[in-house]
């Protein structure tokens, strides 16, 4: 995975409001405090401009729901609802009665229950948002705050307009009882309708986020961010080890620790946190704007008449060609052909596999959600890509990303490159074939358009779990095969030494796979193949990738999975008898 990016300055924000919650002191408050992590001594104005981070150890402090709105909303946008204000159900009573604690924490906060939630901008896009507070009686959900979500995600519904949640709890209200688990089940049916309806929901998790939030609405969001060193998860770190009378992982539930296992999509800076969501919410919309012109004539990146393709290299040539190191990578690609790329992480059930690349991606002015194999062009970067053979929670994190698209109603690209899928016994215990076989599934189930390129090697079922697409290109130098040519002379001669033959029997190649009808087109590769000249190769990909997804948006949607299913059924040879 790539090192996270280094703290951003921070966002300028509108002169805050004095008092405890509002930013800076009030006239005869501390104008000193501790850092809750490093104690370093901290003059509580610049702390405030710094956006309650510490300068000595980059420890994000908490902050009220009302400050977190002026930090992440553009100025003077946030048009408030009405507050929904919660009641003692129970008549509960422990040191204090539940309504004395209610009366204490709107005094504290200024709010009417632990969450506000109203419409706002972020980089000039409208959003539906709403900010949890957890000096309100640590930030519980009880009838008040489940509330406040359904009604913000039934206004997102509404209008259709992205949902903004900002975490920050220590779980549900003990003084509600039962009908506070209930809001578990209240937010989680709100954040799956929008699901359903394809309106974009982003949660930020902050420090702490845990209990029934975190198991209901604050991990249901399409994008998962959360704040540098904040803890998350269900139960608490020392409930835990109490449980299990054993020490805990380093780092364990911090936001870092769960990134690395797969269950977020971005770690971030708060002071990075606006203008990411600025470039999520840009990229997440469907609509497009016209692609820049280019100097070539249409059709010229892309063939699609094998006889214009006959070099006299032989398949092995083409295969070593396909395999070299000096060849662009997906991120080569990305940071040559795209405006904008947000990478996103992980498949929120095990793990990132660094594999596997994907993100939302601006080509052109046109909106996608790219996906592709990563191999890598030295030892170390080739190791820690396993060589560009994805595991199973790679597998499913593309997935994850597809879905995520058809969501949005993106369109898919994939750019293949791999000997395989990866293996081994972990691979196997946690379902390779499972997951590759649903993610050919699921990518037949699309009904936005898919292109796929095959940039270098495409290798078996590794290849084809990220190919199951409208419109199949390949480079002109690579490959596309069921197995490996040294793989199949082993298994059929006993030993790899007859892998050039077997790489011109398996009719690999660019041209052989256009004439059989499994590509549609071939894009020009410059004189030396495509690591002679990054930027030359990745200027015909763009233009074949926004001329392929032109082409296709152009099919109608309601008959897509239909089309795509008769594509590859046509491919084969079959008689009856």
């Amino acid at each position: 995975m790539p090192p996270p990016a280094p703290p951003p300055e921070p966002v300028p924000e509108p002169p805050p409001a004095t008092g405890p919650r509002g930013g800076g002191p009030a006239e005869g408050e501390e104008r000193w405090t501790a850092c809750g992590r490093c104690r370093s001594l901290l003059y509580v104005p610049r702390l405030a401009r710094d956006l309650h981070v510490c300068p000595e150890c980059g420890h994000h402090g908490r902050v009220g729901a009302l400050r977190r709105l002026r930090m992440l909303l553009d100025p003077g946008s946030f048009r408030p609802a009405p507050a929904v204000r919660g009641g003692d159900p129970l008549g509960f009573s422990d040191s204090r009665p539940y309504p004395v604690r209610l009366a204490q924490a709107r005094r504290a906060t200024s709010l009417a229950d632990a969450a506000c939630h109203g419409r706002g901008a972020i980089g000039g896009h409208e959003v539906v948002v709403l900010a949890m507070d957890f000096g309100f009686m640590g930030g519980s959900m009880g009838s008040a705050v489940g509330e406040a979500v359904a009604r913000a995600a039934d206004e997102a519904l509404d209008t259709r307009t992205p949902l903004i949640l900002i975490t920050c709890s220590g779980g549900a209200r003990m003084q509600e009882g039962v009908l506070s688990l209930m809001q578990m089940a209240t937010t989680a049916q709100a954040l799956r309708r929008l699901e359903r309806a394809g309106v974009l929901r982003v949660c930020v998790l902050a420090d702490p986020t845990f209990g029934g939030v975190t198991a209901s609405f604050a991990t249901l969001g399409d994008v998962l961010v959360a704040e540098r060193g904040g803890l998350i998860g269900f139960a608490g770190p020392r409930v835990i080890a109490a449980a299990t009378g054993r020490p805990l992982p380093e780092g364990f539930q911090t936001a870092e620790y769960l990134l690395g296992k797969g269950l977020l999509d971005r770690v971030e800076h708060r002071g990075a946190l606006r203008p990411l969501l600025t470039r999520v919410l840009d990229l997440a919309s469907p609509v497009s704007g016209p692609a820049p012109p280019t100097e070539r004539e249409p059709g010229v990146a892309v063939v699609t008449d094998p006889a214009e393709l006959d070099t006299g290299a032989s398949a092995w040539d083409t295969v070593r060609t396909a395999r070299d190191i000096h060849r662009p990578t997906t991120l080569d690609y990305v940071r040559l052909i795209a405006d904008d790329f947000v990478e996103l992480y992980g498949d929120r059930a095990h793990g990132d596999d660094p594999a596997i690349v994907g993100g939302l991606c601006s080509i052109g002015g046109v909106r996608v959600v790219l996906v592709g194999h990563q191999k890598g062009h030295d030892t170390a970067e080739l190791v820690a890509r396993n060589f560009g053979m994805p595991h199973p929670w790679g597998y499913r994190k593309a997935l994850r990303l597809m879905r995520l698209a058809d969501r949005l109603g993106l369109p898919v690209v994939t750019l293949v490159d791999t000997q395989g899928a990866a293996p081994g016994v972990e691979a196997e215990e946690r379902g390779q074939a499972w997951a590759i076989a649903e993610t050919i599934a699921g990518m037949s189930d699309l009904q936005v358009p898919v292109v796929s390129v095959v940039t270098g090697e495409g290798g078996s079922g590794g290849a084809i779990a990220l190919a199951v697409a409208d419109r199949l290109l390949m480079m002109e130098h690579s490959c596309y095969s069921v197995i490996s040519p040294e793989s199949c002379s082993t298994i059929l001669c006993g030993d790899p030494s007859q892998g050039p033959a077997m790489a011109e029997a398996l009719r690999l190649t660019a041209p052989e796979l256009l004439r059989m009808g499994v590509a549609d087109g071939v894009i020009r590769e410059p004189y030396g193949g495509a690591q002679a000249d990054h930027a030359a190769v990745a200027a015909n990909l763009a233009a074949a990738l926004l001329a392929a997804i032109e082409e296709e948006a152009k099919e109608p949607a309601a008959g897509r999975r239909e089309r795509r299913h008769a594509r590859f059924r046509r491919l084969g040879m079959v008689t009856d008898g």
